[in-house]
Parts: C-alpha cells; structure tokens; sequence
C-alpha cells in the first residue's frame, strides 16, 4: 500500500510547562498538516491532551485547532488512530463521533507491509510498582469514573489540570536510560516475544526518544515528547526511523 504511517505521543497539549501552550498546539497542527500528504495512517500514541475529561455537554476548553484540524484529516479519510494515556484515559465518544478518531485504551497488535507492530501508550506495562498499580486501578474504576463526572465542569477540569501539572514536576520520570532489565517496556516487550513474533514494539510514555534492537529482527522504539522538543517516528514501507524536530 502506498504511502508513509507517522506515529507520534506525548504532546501534553495544555501543559504550562515547557513551550508555551498554544505554540505547542501550533507546533503540533503544522507537522500534521506537513506529514499528512504523505500518510496513509497517523498513530498517536497517548497523552496527546496533558488532561481530558469528557462531561456529556462540555467540551474542554482548549484544543480548538487540535480538534478541528484532527476532524479536517479524518473527514478527508485519513484513518488516525488515538491511544488512551495515562493523561488522557477519560476519553469517550466525542473524540471519535464528532472529531473521526479511532480509540484505543489497549496495547494494538496490527501488521503493516509485512512487518507486526505493538503500539501502546506503555503506562503501566512491565511495572513492578505495586503503588502505580493502585494508582492505575483507581483511575480506570469506573464507578470512581462517574462519581468524578457529577463535579461541576470547572471543578473537575481545575483538579485535573492542578494533579497533571504537579505529577509531571513531581513523580520524577529519569530521562536516563536506567539499563533493559530496569526499563519496564523493555520487560514487556521482552516478555512479548516469548509468545508472539513482533518486529516493532512502539510506546510513548517514557518521555525517552530513542530506537534499540532487542531481538533478531525485533527492535523497540520510545517516542519523546512534545514538550519543548518533539520527535516521531515515519514508517515508509521498509525501514523505521526516528526523528526528531528542534
């Protein structure tokens, strides 16, 4: 099939950290309109928005450009592809029935010219953190789900932006590469291969860009964020590469 499939993460759209927001969003809409020419499919893989709640009448405020250029690519027929993150998990219908987005809140295993990808967000995945555990349990209970939905919009909203801003500082994720058997995506995806073929494994989340072999014909790549630079990942039908924007 002709064409190039993009995937990129982390763009914590919202965030006060870093750039600045809106030149983020900016920085964000330009490479999707600069690649999407050239895509027969985008993968965006988790913590697009830094927080997002979905209430039954409220949209976010925010992300104006972001959603309507999203809905412009999808109306046009390009498939994109949106990995729940551990930012973003809340997301719902209105994603995919107003903006054309295909939700993922699972790791995808899915072949592409051959080649097998697994591509997920990585929250999660590999951890021996009983806490984080916990913490994961707590924010994808569903009745906890619906008792936070009945707080007034701009209560919920202001908590969720005032817990994203002070995790990000705080929960302190080590931009050093702490050695395969202390990565948790490198275990996954390690213990991945003891059952199934997969050429590329794919995650966001480590905030870590970076492409390394694991396996005979098996290679990881981490996607790095958006924050102040940005990076992102071009399949052109035989060969992976990472790359990076400044």
């Amino acid at each position: 099939m002709a064409g190039k499939v993009f995937f990129a993460s982390d763009f914590h759209l919202g965030l006060r950290v870093g750039t600045d927001p809106l030149e983020r969003e900016k920085r964000v809409i330009k490479w999707l309109n600069e690649v999407a020419p050239d895509a027969r499919e985008i993968f965006l893989l988790g913590d697009v928005f830094d927080f997002w709640w979905e209430y039954k009448r409220v949209v976010p405020k925010g992300f104006t450009r972001f959603l309507g250029t999203i809905s412009s690519l999808t109306d046009s027929g390009l498939p994109i592809h949106f990995f729940t993150g551990n930012h973003d998990m809340w997301a719902g219908k209105y994603l995919s029935e107003e903006c054309g987005l295909i939700i993922h809140n699972e790791p995808y295993l899915t072949t592409i010219d051959d080649r097998v990808f697994y591509l997920a967000h990585g929250e999660g995945l590999g951890t021996t953190s009983i806490g984080y555990k916990i913490l994961l349990y707590v924010f994808r209970n569903r009745s906890l789900q619906k008792l936070y939905s009945a707080l007034h919009p701009a209560i919920g909203v202001w908590i969720g932006h005032k817990w994203s801003h002070n995790s990000r500082l705080g929960k302190g994720i080590s931009l050093e590469f702490l050695g395969e058997e202390k990565e948790d995506l490198f275990r996954h995806s390690k213990k991945i291969l003891e059952t199934a073929k997969v050429n590329y494994f794919i995650y966001g989340h480590r905030h870590l860009p970076m492409k390394s072999k694991i396996a005979d014909d098996s290679a990881i790549i981490i996607m790095g964020d958006w924050i102040v630079s940005s990076s992102y990942a071009e399949w052109d039908g035989n060969e992976l590469t990472l790359r990076m924007i400044n």
